[in-house]
């Protein structure tokens, strides 16, 4: 019988019981931009938000990303919600949405 490939995941809860962050680059692709990125799963997402990549709504139950300025100055206010899939693909293709 063949091997069957496990997924690893790689968005390990920490003791705290959150997600853990990561820093990569921000919505315009570019190095200079760093933002924390962490994983929302579909549990604990329980609001409907609108995602600056495609402009559509993320629905609850939905698995999707938060994401805000790594810098000091990025606070609650800045922080975005971005399906996973916009998120990845933010080099290849700008934000549709302009945020104000």
């Amino acid at each position: 019988m063949p091997r069957r490939n496990q997924r690893h995941r790689t968005d390990r809860p920490t003791p705290s019981g959150g997600l853990e962050s990561r820093v990569d680059s921000g919505p315009a692709g570019y190095d200079d931009e760093r933002y924390l990125v962490r994983p929302v799963p579909g549990s604990r997402a329980t609001k409907t938000y609108r995602c600056p990549g495609c402009d559509h709504e993320i629905r609850p139950g939905v698995p999707h990303l938060v994401a805000w300025p790594a810098d000091e100055l990025g606070g609650a206010e800045d922080r975005r919600h971005w399906h996973t899939g916009c998120w990845n693909g933010r080099g290849s293709r700008g934000i549709t949405r302009r945020w104000s």
